[in-house]
């Protein structure tokens, strides 16, 4: 056999293998739970931004990126722009005229000067705007007009309703192939009372606006081969990809 479909098949293997390993996943989500007591996905940058994920997820992402090699990605929630500036890095490594377009109700100040002064800004466009509002979806059918592969990540309020009423928006814009990325599905996996300080808990985030909206349409199904990879994720179940 081919030393790199060796790889390939032993890779699977152990995939599969740790996917039915219901220790690991459990020591997994406890340990994703201690450590974002101390705001674990604060601890990183992306080319000088800070990103607010966590390695695997952004690993993850690149690799889909790199395999469906889409023209527009599509993110609400930019909070300091740091998945912004690494979706545009990924467009710039595939070259012709990838971009992102950034969606937030609120793109502060301070962040707003680092995102229009970095080297990547040619490769985004910044809308400031409600993610559901007439505004922002008027932009997102302006950037999307023609475009060969469009990818969509979500990841602002994470109430029920309203991760929900993005699907129901944003998932005609995913091209077949592509991917409807849901961010903060682990929520449902914290104990009730997580987020004091936050609209969204326990039986009221994106997990339970992606289980509806799964429920409704045929044309995505849940990706599990990412999260048997990742483990470690803060979207698990939160992978859909367009199938029909």
């Amino acid at each position: 056999m081919d030393p790199l479909e060796e790889f390939e098949r032993l890779k699977r293997q152990n995939i599969t293998a740790l996917s039915a390993d219901a220790e690991a996943q459990r020591l997994s989500r406890e340990w994703l739970k201690r450590v974002s007591r101390h705001r674990y996905t604060y601890h990183f940058t992306w080319l000088g931004v800070p990103i607010i994920q966590i390695p695997q997820d952004i690993v993850a992402m690149q690799e889909i990126i790199w395999r469906i090699k889409p023209d527009l990605i599509i993110e609400t929630g930019v909070a300091h722009g740091g998945s912004v500036v690494f979706y545009a890095s990924m467009m710039e490594l595939l070259g012709a005229d990838g971009h992102v377009l950034g969606i937030d109700i609120d793109i502060r100040a301070h962040n707003r000067r680092v995102l229009e002064s970095h080297p990547m800004r040619r490769r985004y466009t910044l809308v400031e705007a409600p993610s559901t509002s007439d505004a922002a979806l008027a932009e997102v059918r302006r950037y999307a007009s023609g475009r060969k592969t469009v990818m969509v990540c979500l990841d602002s309020n994470h109430t029920h309703e309203h991760v929900l009423n993005e699907l129901r928006l944003y998932s005609p814009f995913v091209t077949l192939g592509s991917y409807l990325v849901v961010f903060d599905t682990v929520i449902e996996h914290f104990d009730a009372g997580s987020f004091p300080d936050r609209p969204w808990d326990k039986g009221n985030n994106a997990f339970t606006a992606v289980r509806t909206f799964l429920g409704e349409t045929d044309r995505f199904e849940l990706d599990r081969e990412i999260d048997a990879r990742l483990m470690v994720s803060v979207a698990p179940e939160g992978y859909l990809k367009r199938v029909n």
